[in-house]
């Protein structure tokens, strides 16, 4: 994935160019009378851009003593939430590096990685965007705050006219708009990265498999099941017309040959009659042994 590869170093590049960021500022001040004069004034800030604690002594040209000045603003919130934000992307850049090449298996496993990972780099897209806009916004504001035309105007001596004030090196602002540029470019890594941990979860998995057919293909099908069945129908007789003629010749001597077989056992059974029997007197019948047996006289009359 892009994120093992990418996410790491630009989540590195972003906070290391805000949080390591320090700038510095010089003024002089050179009264009339030029008892008083300091010409080498510094004023030296930087993360997290608490510039209302940094402070700085000027002279006053009317007495011998000098002033305390602070600057106005506190940046350190989003300052702060920005550089949070890269830290966490980049911890958790090297964890999903981690169980990308040694724990694939587990995080496959029943979708829960997948999920979690979708989830937290969801999350991470929208804090980095937030976080980097806020932080193009206050880098606007420090600048105004640091602006020296703004910081001479708090001296009290350069509010005089007999008295001249300047700035003799102004701090540069490259570094924090590059923290901002690497900021969006963040933005656009783990927002794209939604997409690729998409594809690893269950519900693309899902919709991969079951795929939905579109309006054209379904009208593209229903056309060539049409045509297919207009075809069958529309072919000739003739081409299957002697078929139909053995089918029902055959069929037809089946059923007359049926016919006289069933005539045949109609008139065996019509000309076949047990031979009529009647019930006579008893007739007595002796035997050499005097021996007399009785039984019923039959009459049998022969067809």
């Amino acid at each position: 994935m892009c994120m093992v590869i990418f996410a790491p170093i630009f989540a590195i590049c972003a906070f290391a160019t805000c949080g390591g960021y320090y700038g510095h500022l010089q003024v002089k001040v050179d009264c009339a009378d030029r008892k008083q004069s300091n010409l080498s004034i510094n004023i030296d800030f930087g993360y997290p851009f608490r510039l209302h604690q940094v402070h700085f002594k000027v002279p006053l040209c009317e007495v011998k003593r000098d002033e305390v000045i602070f600057l106005d603003g506190d940046f350190s919130t989003a300052a702060q939430f920005f550089v949070t934000v890269g830290v966490l992307a980049f911890l958790y850049s090297l964890l999903a590096t981690i169980v990308y090449v040694f724990y694939q298996n587990k995080y496959l496993k029943n979708n829960r990685g997948p999920l979690v990972d979708f989830f937290v780099t969801a999350i991470f897209s929208l804090m980095w965007l937030v976080s980097s806009c806020c932080w193009a916004k206050t880098i606007s504001d420090i600048k105004t705050a640091i602006n020296p035309t703004q910081v001479l105007l708090l001296i009290s001596a350069c509010r005089a006219q007999e008295n001249r004030c300047a700035a003799t090196d102004e701090p540069l602002w490259s570094r924090l708009n590059t923290s901002a540029v690497f900021g969006f470019v963040n933005v656009v890594l783990w927002s794209g990265n939604i997409w690729f941990v998409f594809k690893e979860t269950g519900w693309y998995k899902t919709g991969q498999r079951y795929p939905t057919r579109s309006a054209s293909g379904k009208h593209s099908s229903e056309m060539r099941q049409r045509l297919y069945s207009e075809s069958s129908f529309d072919q000739p007789e003739e081409s299957f017309g002697p078929f139909r003629q053995n089918s029902f010749s055959q069929s037809k001597g089946d059923f007359s040959k049926q016919l006289q077989r069933q005539a045949s056992i109609n008139q065996s059974q019509a000309s076949f009659s047990l031979p009529q029997t009647s019930l006579g007197k008893t007739i007595i019948y002796e035997k050499e042994n005097n021996v007399a047996s009785q039984g019923p006289r039959i009459f049998i009359n022969d067809m």
